[in-house]
């Protein structure tokens, strides 16, 4: 198990290089003209872009501007916009809530998808299992920001009043469990129909008819069987989903007026700040790279059969 996870740690050097590299030259590399709009409706001052265009590294090739940015990740230092602010700042105070609230979906999303795909699975064509399906349908056919704005507006004081939707600026676990609930919903349903096609098609499984053959107790059959060679495509989905959870915040966070990741990405790449927007995707890459790393090793866990070597 240490030599595979040594060499799938040695494995994502490449993506990582490779995955960031294409960001930065996307970022840097396709624009014109990187001060365009940066002094207001007259061009910015010769001495400010020499001064810039250094402290960016401009004047140098494309690979060597790129590996001096990665030079200077590897000490944190994530550069500092035209404006002058540190975009290292920035994500230190906006990450934890994104993370919080990301958490918090992924949470919802597993817990109430895999049940009611549990359920569905085992009871299939019944009552439940249409509305199951019924819901996670109508789940998927809504937008993110559809489901957050009609939640807001019927859970709010406008509405039922049955809970405070507002955010504050350091928001706790409870503010964010609405917002989460709405970050992670269309996933619940990806998650809720993914689990019930698994347990469906396990249920026909050799193994299966051979506990139950057996004489093994239907919760020891369901729990320890089914459930544990079931929930392996889910995991892989849940796993990834974070990284895109970070990502999709976009929307959530607009809507409840969140101070989150989503919202610097939003303005950053409204105002055109490449150093902001490059700073976040690249963490948000290595996210989702050692959450598939997390993901394979919890295949070991779910299923003895699988090995590492």
């Amino acid at each position: 198990m240490g030599r595979y996870v040594l060499r799938r740690l040695l494995q994502l050097i490449p993506v990582f290089l490779g995955t960031t590299f294409l960001i930065y030259a996307l970022v840097w590399a396709i624009p014109q003209d990187p001060f365009a709009g940066k002094c207001g409706q007259r061009p910015c001052d010769p001495s400010y872009i020499a001064e810039m265009s250094e402290k960016l590294n401009l004047n140098d090739p494309l690979v060597i501007q790129y590996f001096k940015y990665l030079g200077n990740l590897v000490v944190g230092d994530f550069g500092t916009t035209f404006n002058g602010v540190s975009v290292g700042e920035q994500i230190a105070t906006s990450w934890p809530i994104t993370l919080k609230m990301g958490l918090i979906a992924l949470v919802i999303e597993a817990i109430i998808g895999i049940i009611a795909g549990v359920l569905t699975g085992l009871r299939k064509s019944g009552f439940l299992d249409n509305l199951v399906l019924v819901s996670t349908l109508f789940l998927i056919s809504l937008p993110v920001f559809v489901t957050g704005f009609v939640l807001r507006l019927y859970l709010g004081p406008q509405g039922f009043d049955l809970m405070d939707t507002s955010v504050s600026s350091d928001p706790t676990f409870g503010e964010l469990i609405l917002p989460g609930f709405v970050l992670g919903s269309l996933s619940m349903a990806y998650v809720a129909r993914l689990s019930r096609s698994s347990i469906v098609e396990n249920r026909r499984s050799d193994y299966v008819r051979t506990a139950i053959a057996k004489g093994q107790p239907q919760s020891r059959v369901v729990g320890v069987h089914l459930l544990r060679n079931s929930l392996i495509p889910v995991i892989t989905f849940l796993g990834t989903d974070l990284g895109s959870l970070m990502g999709g915040a976009i929307v959530t966070e607009g809507v409840f007026n969140i101070n989150g990741i989503g919202g610097l990405i939003f303005r950053g790449i409204q105002e055109k700040e490449g150093v902001m927007v490059t700073g976040i995707v690249t963490l948000l890459v290595l996210v989702y790279l050692l959450m598939s790393l997390l993901v394979d090793l919890l295949y070991a866990v779910l299923d003895p059969r699988i090995r590492y070597e």
